[in-house]
């Protein structure tokens, strides 16, 4: 599913509200997590899952084409974990 589909869905479900205010309100959720996580924050969505941040430590890599080493700075990458509910459903339970 993709976030124009997912606005989609709720506009047709909530026949009140205007799509233009829904894809305001999916827009604001997602600025939300994405700033909170930017912060080092962590987004817990109960029965839903939880997002947070880890970081990876700089290494030294390989270049696959020519096998040179190449460091690789260290980064901060994106981790979701899923909730009980989610996991549960999901396994059909």
């Amino acid at each position: 599913m993709i976030r124009s589909e997912l606005i989609q869905i709720i506009a047709d479900e909530n026949p009140h509200l205007y799509q233009r205010d829904v894809e305001r309100i999916v827009n604001t959720i997602f600025e939300q997590i994405t700033d909170a996580m930017a912060r080092g924050d962590r987004v817990e969505l109960r029965g839903f899952g939880a997002f947070s941040v880890k970081k990876r430590d700089g290494r030294v890599g390989r270049n696959p084409r020519t096998g040179e080493s190449v460091d690789v700075d260290e980064k901060h990458v994106p981790f979701f974990k899923t909730g009980k509910l989610l996991r549960d459903r999901l396994n059909g339970q």
